[in-house]
């Protein structure tokens, strides 16, 4: 049955393009892993993590803040928790806790499928080359947009055009995943289409759903 003529018909252009968020999609990263050796009173550790070296800290060097200058500040800050403070980049590595393995399947076999596939995160400048060395997944993207060697981070929306003009994505055809869902809405605002991250399951189930074959 043809539409009537007051009837708007929209199509979606097909999705070629997946932008990838890393931390909390692709890569475990959690400051609990190092902390939990160190902290016996776990609400201790719950304390320093949300008042010290919290999100908002962390995020800063993220932005392009050398890692130098924020511990020596917050050390400034903060003597009381001076140990604490300079064991957070003195043994960054051990908050690394491997990788989600199901969506490694999944860009896998994206990639397998042609899907153009890029990253877009928020990274220190000065911890991602030991990423680069750890993880062989990394290596399949076409490109990586790094927070902190750009100077800014998400959910600011410079970096969303950034991303689009700098590796010519084409937003219509693309679609972009992160676990934080700030991120997500400013990507959505931004003109991209999203998918909150919260599973390698429910990401699966969502790329093809907007109809991505692999």
């Amino acid at each position: 049955m043809l539409p009537l003529a007051s009837e708007k018909i929209t199509l979606r252009m097909p999705i070629n393009t997946v932008i990838f968020d890393l931390g909390g999609v692709l890569v475990d990263w959690n400051p609990r892993y190092l902390y939990d050796k160190l902290f016996e009173d776990k609400t201790r550790m719950e304390y320093f993590l949300n008042h010290i070296c919290n999100p908002d800290w962390n995020e800063e060097q993220d932005a392009g803040r050398s890692l130098k200058e924020a511990t020596e500040t917050l050390v400034a800050k903060h003597p009381e928790w001076e140990n604490e403070i300079r064991v957070f980049y003195g043994r960054w590595t051990e908050m690394l806790g491997g990788v989600f393995d199901g969506t490694v399947d999944i860009l896998k076999r994206l990639q397998a499928a042609n899907y153009k596939l890029y990253a877009l995160t928020n990274w220190s400048a000065e911890t991602f080359p030991e990423a680069i060395k750890r993880y062989e997944f990394l290596s399949w993207f076409e490109n990586i947009l790094v927070s902190g060697k750009e100077g800014i981070r998400k959910p600011y929306p410079k970096i969303y055009e950034m991303v689009l003009d700098r590796f010519q994505i084409n937003p219509a055809m693309a679609v972009f995943t992160d676990d934080n869902h700030r991120n997500v809405l400013a990507a959505r605002q931004s003109g991209i289409p999203t998918i909150h991250f919260q599973s390698p399951e429910q990401l699966e189930k969502d790329l093809q759903s907007m109809g991505l074959q692999f």
